[in-house]
């Protein structure tokens, strides 16, 4: 029986200025657009600690839906993410996933 995944997405960025335009993408549209592809919910926090981190965590129903997510929607999403943070910023993505 499949029960609720969280999947984390943690970007580490060079600059309060990216942190700013980073939380600005995910809050005006990204975080939204996992939701609406099939996470029950997303939550953004911005991490303690040195440099600037912000995890973004999605919580799915089951892993099949996370599978769902990740064939359908995710290709473009993360796309869009790569070519707006890690080729004009230099931002580093990490991903884990866990029940």
């Amino acid at each position: 029986m499949d029960s609720a995944l969280r999947y984390v997405v943690t970007a580490e960025l060079p600059s309060a200025e990216v942190q700013g335009e980073y939380l600005r993408w995910l809050r005006e549209g990204h975080a939204q657009a996992v939701v609406d592809g099939g996470a029950a919910q997303a939550e953004i926090v911005i991490l303690d600690g040195e440099g600037w981190q912000v995890a973004t965590s999605y919580t799915f129903a089951s892993r099949a839906a996370f599978a769902r997510y990740e064939a359908d929607v995710a290709p473009t999403l993360r796309a869009d993410g790569v070519a707006t943070f890690v080729e004009g910023h230099g931002v580093r993505f990490s991903r884990t996933l866990g029940e």
